[in-house]
């Protein structure tokens, strides 16, 4: 499957040979023409590299960007700046950017930067294609699941739930946070729907579901997933 890249620029000529270049390169491209419709396409195609302007019509670049990481959506993005002012590449790594490019910039070197990008992100990836906890073993890539040795079976929805879980180890989650980015942020669910959803990973993967010991409660917050308990390094808030 190819990788898709969104280019978020109001310059057409920019967008119109960056769009040709990328695809050439290989890569599916989405273009927006400002920060609002930018926005709105990485919600919606969770693209796997973004390409943002800063200064644009509507949200500039560190506006869509700060809102990208306030929804916890941790999609690589390489900022495209017109200004080579040092406060500005400070202010957009600062943000959660992973790198930038000042114009008018070398698509040679644009591109390397985007293959680099990408490489960090697919390595990433590939730890996370099969992963261990406990008595428990997910492969990702495979779609199977075993507890001591014996296959369990997974919807995909739970397999979605311990991916992230395993993305976001030793971090409290909140209810609400896990549904919009388990279930999307268009899905109307209720914490009960999270809940639910934590008492059946209990029943499949902890040794003894009434004393969970990897998908903690945090009380007052939500869920913890805790990959090894017995180095964990904090204390325990689970009400079970």
């Amino acid at each position: 499957m190819k990788e898709k890249i969104l280019v978020v620029e109001d310059d057409e000529s920019i967008v119109k040979g960056l769009k040709a270049n990328l695809r050439f390169e290989g890569f599916d491209v989405l273009t927006a023409n400002d920060g609002d419709s930018g926005l709105e396409l990485a919600v919606d195609e969770q693209p796997d590299l973004v390409l943002l302007d800063i200064m644009m019509p509507g949200m500039n670049g560190f506006e869509v960007l700060r809102e990208l990481r306030n929804r916890d959506l941790d999609l690589p993005v390489i900022m495209l700046t017109a200004k080579g002012e040092q406060m500005d590449k400070v202010r957009g790594l600062d943000l959660g950017a992973d790198d930038y490019v000042t114009k008018p910039f070398s698509l040679k070197e644009l591109l390397a930067r985007v293959h680099a990008v990408l490489r960090r992100k697919r390595k990433f990836e590939k730890t996370m294609e099969q992963v261990k906890f406990g008595l428990a073993e997910v492969d990702f890539k495979a779609r199977t699941a075993r507890m001591r040795g014996s296959a369990v079976e997974l919807t995909e929805k739970e397999f979605s739930l311990v991916k992230y879980f395993f993305e976001k180890q030793g971090e409290a989650l909140g209810r609400q946070e896990i549904l919009d980015r388990v279930w999307g942020f268009d899905y109307f669910g209720t914490d009960r729907t999270v809940d639910n959803f934590i008492t059946r990973l209990r029943k499949k993967f902890e040794p003894d579901p009434d004393t969970p010991r990897h998908f903690v409660t945090v009380r007052g917050v939500g869920y913890r997933f805790v990959r090894d308990p017995d180095n964990d390094g904090s204390e325990s808030e689970d009400e079970r």
